[in-house]
């Protein structure tokens, strides 16, 4: 078997975010659920635009921003989702390849499903309360998944919002067979517990029948995951079902979890908190490209656990700086 020439394939919901600052009573008034994310239809969307305040935009989606943090690192990524034809999916197509992912997902045509779009509201916490109109990303599909890229990938990820069209499903089966036709790994983030209560049985089976190798959570998502109230419990049950499992603990840093043992690492110390909103897609970023390029599963997890503490000191899902130039820094080998 050749080496592959791509670290990460990133796969997910290709979506803009719109990010603007928001006082709690706000949340009240428009009835969110704060630190949620929620799935919107357009008119909703669009009154949630209207009543923001002053806003920015950044090409966002889980996946699209594990691809990025990988990309600041020097890794060798690419990215498949889908976006329009039209302003917003210029914007994306552009981020992505002017980080150095590797992009070809043909758009949709003008006049279909417009590209995706999450209102975020950030609260003076940091906190991000998320509400995503998906349009286009529900087109994705089989015939989006390149073969030969799949299998010239040390590891393709998926987020589990996927998993809310059908179509991106056949898409997340194809390019899994192919990847382990190659000999290559699969990787999964929960990415929310609210996927994780719809899909859990779903997510379960790919977990114990080794379609995953690799599983991100966070603790919220792993008690639900288990349906617990109990979070050892829950890693207790997680090490009999998983081959390998990062989980996050906010500040507590995260969990490497696999059948051998759980082993904790320390958060990165972080002075102030500006906006969680990608710390959990840039932890993957780390860990994952830690784990294709051979680094021990601890020092993996304190990579991700660093690029995570970046991203939260300032607004934005993906990096400010060059992670690359900060992990060398910290004397990573990269």
């Amino acid at each position: 078997m050749t080496d592959p020439h791509y670290h990460v394939l990133g796969m997910g919901n290709a979506i803009v975010d719109i990010l603007a600052r928001a006082e709690d009573d706000f949340l009240v008034e428009q009835k969110l659920s704060k630190g949620s994310m929620r799935l919107v239809d357009m008119d909703e969307s669009q009154r949630l635009y209207a009543a923001m305040g002053p806003a920015i935009e950044a090409s966002g989606g889980s996946a699209g921003n594990t691809v990025a943090g990988i990309a600041s690192l020097g890794g060798r990524c690419s990215y498949v989702g889908k976006v329009a034809d039209d302003q917003l999916g210029a914007v994306y197509r552009h981020d992505m390849r002017a980080i150095g992912a590797r992009f070809d997902v043909a758009p949709l045509p003008t006049g279909g499903l417009p590209t995706a779009r999450s209102m975020i509201f950030i609260t003076p916490d940091g906190e991000r309360t998320m509400n995503t109109y998906l349009g286009a990303c529900h087109m994705l599909g089989p015939d989006d998944i390149d073969a030969a890229l799949v299998a010239d990938t040390a590891i393709t990820y998926f987020e589990g919002f996927l998993w809310d069209a059908p179509s991106a499903r056949e898409a997340f089966f194809k390019a899994a067979d192919i990847a382990h036709g190659a000999g290559r790994q699969v990787s999964l983030t929960l990415s929310d517990a609210f996927c994780v209560d719809r899909f859990r049985g779903d997510f379960t089976r790919l977990l114990r029948d080794g379609t995953i190798d690799i599983l991100f959570a966070n603790d919220a998502e792993l008690k639900s995951f288990y349906q617990t109230s109990s979070f050892g419990a829950a890693l207790e049950a997680l090490r009999g079902d998983c081959r390998m499992a990062a989980v996050t603990v906010g500040p507590d840093g995260s969990f490497v979890v696999t059948p051998d043992g759980i082993r904790q690492v320390p958060a990165t110390p972080v002075e102030t908190v500006v906006d969680t909103t990608g710390a959990g897609d840039l932890y993957a970023s780390g860990f994952l490209y830690g784990v294709a390029c051979g680094f021990a599963l601890t020092d993996a997890a304190a990579l991700g656990s660093l690029v995570a503490a970046e991203v939260i000191t300032h607004i934005g899902p993906r990096p400010a700086v060059s992670l690359l130039d900060l992990a060398r820094q910290q004397g990573y080998p990269l």
